[in-house]
């Protein structure tokens, strides 16, 4: 796939609220390999899972802002009354299935994929896929601009600071299996 025919992926909470699989996601967006989605209610559950996650000790209106600020194309608007119209098994995720149909979304990343089964996807040209194969497929898709996104992104931590193998081994503890045997490739690189 050509830069030029990047698809679009609109990103869920569960995705979104983990660090690890945030900075990923974002560092391929950023270096330009999709077109990044997500909405205003996708947003709000991104800010309550990172406060659940991090015990209420993370700034989460802060790295809303600034995810926003980095990516202000990614904001979806929707006429919530097309929800009325769609189901999943489960009702809190219709807004996600209605803000991909709305950015006519490829692809939705999410880590919850029995709750988007292909039935009423299908009927959309959506498919669910978890943060993990979408990683992995970013790098097989364009595996110089991946590496060198992933690169970026391991230089900017912090704490912890984080050599390949390290970042490697984290991705596999976190269920990124896929995704790390795709960039162990590279470890050289990164």
């Amino acid at each position: 796939m050509r830069r030029g025919d990047r698809f679009t992926a609109l990103v869920d909470a569960c995705v979104l609220g983990g660090a690890l699989r945030r900075n990923l996601i974002l560092s391929l967006a950023e270096a330009g390999l999709f077109r990044l989605r997500w909405s205003d209610a996708i947003l709000d559950e991104t800010e309550r899972t990172i406060a659940r996650i991090t015990e209420g000790k993370a700034d989460t209106a802060r790295q809303r802002a600034a995810m926003v600020a980095a990516f202000p194309e990614a904001m979806v608007l929707h006429d919530r009354t097309i929800e009325a119209h769609l189901a999943l098994p489960d009702p809190g995720d219709v807004h996600v299935l209605a803000a991909a149909i709305n950015a006519k979304a490829d692809v939705i990343v999410t880590d919850n994929v029995k709750d988007f089964p292909a039935d009423p996807l299908d009927a959309w040209e959506i498919e669910a896929v978890t943060a993990d194969a979408f990683i992995a497929d970013c790098l097989d898709l364009d595996g110089a601009a991946g590496v060198e996104a992933i690169r970026r992104m391991r230089e900017r931590l912090q704490h912890p600071q984080l050599e390949a193998d390290g970042l490697i081994r984290k991705m596999e503890g976190q269920g990124l299996v896929h995704a790390a045997a795709a960039l162990h490739r590279y470890r050289t690189f990164i």
